[in-house]
């Protein structure tokens, strides 16, 4: 495969949104996959973002010299270390910034360090992204490091991608079905190996013990005051959320586990809206703003939703 240039994504006159995977093969394709793409948004006058782990971060910051400063550069193993942040946290708030013009973005929610645990939420936003953003005039454009990613990682982008771009050219992909990755990903969550602290809740009462009891236990662990009192604002939307919108009661069980505090709220609500907690708060908004606010928050968030109820998961690293 070569280094080559790839063909710049096609636009469908019909659809302005394009989302195009980029397969790369070592940093020399990496930059030629990518600084064009930078470039060419920058001579058109395009209001262009970069938000890529830190090495390949640094990577682009060199070859691109001078133009390095007039576009946005975003770490994604802090912005987006949580999956479920990066639509409304980094996408949507670029994109929504410069609605008055067309928005390029360079975002890469995927890398060989991510966990198993992680991954379910990374492939889900890659399916979301392309509900999120139809109709807009916007290209976001997700590279993915084929030589240490997985096979199954290789397929699931060509499901989310409705573009595929490597050394030998663009491509349509037969492969995109970004709602069936969202339904085969809503999976059952693994049982902890540790017996959790358990509290049941159906009352403002109960939703204080509960924000009491996780207090404690993150102080235990040795969070620090400030992400103790993140803990705090999760355990108290959440479970809120269960008394309003989950048939009036949910469960909550605590544990830590390999180096996280795990926050789980089960309750008999189904969650209908695949973008719940991923759309941006509008201005003067005081409602609906509690899954929003647990995304950004936490580490890292699992939703597993059913006919008979929803259970979400809210990790904190120690």
């Amino acid at each position: 495969m070569s280094a080559a240039a790839p063909a710049p994504a096609e636009v469908s006159p019909a659809e302005p949104f394009v989302h195009p995977a980029l397969f790369y093969r070592g940093k020399a394709e990496y930059l030629a996959g990518t600084v064009p793409f930078v470039r060419d948004g920058l001579a058109a006058g395009d209001a262009v973002a970069v938000a890529v782990p830190g090495g390949n971060l640094e990577l682009l910051r060199a070859e691109l010299g001078p133009d390095a400063e007039r576009i946005r550069l975003l770490d994604m193993t802090q912005a987006g270390r949580n999956p479920g942040r990066i639509i409304p946290g980094v996408l949507r708030t670029f994109a929504d910034a410069h609605a008055d013009q067309p928005v390029r973005i360079i975002g890469e929610p995927i890398w060989p360090m991510r966990s198993e645990l992680e991954y379910p939420a990374c492939v889900q936003h890659e399916a979301l992204i392309n509900m999120a953003f139809t109709g807009r005039d916007v290209t976001i454009l997700c590279p993915y490091d084929a030589d240490r990613l997985t096979p199954t990682v290789l397929a699931d982008a060509e499901a989310t991608h409705p573009v595929l771009i490597d050394g030998n050219g663009q491509r349509d992909s037969r492969a995109y079905s970004p709602d069936q990755i969202v339904a085969t990903y809503n999976r059952t969550l693994p049982e902890p190996a540790e017996s959790p602290l358990v509290v049941e809740v159906a009352t403002a009462a109960d939703v204080a013990q509960g924000r009491r009891l996780a207090r404690t236990r993150a102080g235990d662990a040795g969070m620090p005051d400030d992400r103790i009192v993140d803990v705090e604002l999760v355990v108290t939307e959440l479970l809120a959320n269960s008394i309003d919108h989950g048939g009036g009661s949910g469960t909550m069980r605590l544990w830590t586990s390999d180096g996280q505090l795990v926050l789980e709220v089960r309750d008999h609500g189904l969650l209908t809206d695949p973008l719940a907690g991923r759309r941006p708060a509008r201005p003067g908004q005081t409602r609906g703003r509690g899954l929003l606010l647990v995304n950004h928050l936490a580490d890292l968030v699992r939703v597993h939703t059913h006919n008979d109820g929803t259970t979400l998961r809210a990790h904190f690293h120690i």
